[in-house]
């Protein structure tokens, strides 16, 4: 799933672990999303586009 979360993350100021704090993930989970290489749970989009006070959508993209 594509996504912009290192985008936001970065215009935010924040590092892989501030995130990570913020969300109550590890930052290894962080990093394995922005990558590409993993789809967060539901719960865990959800909190992560409340924290960037956006849809879950403006971060996510399924894509084809």
């Amino acid at each position: 799933m594509n996504n912009d979360l290192a985008d936001r993350r970065d215009r935010a100021g924040l590092s892989q672990a501030d995130l990570a704090a913020e969300v109550d993930v590890s930052r290894q989970t962080i990093n394995a999303i922005e990558r590409g290489r993993y789809d967060p749970s539901l719960e865990l989009a959800f909190d992560l586009a409340e924290y960037f006070d956006c849809d879950v959508e403006d971060i996510f993209d399924p894509g084809d």
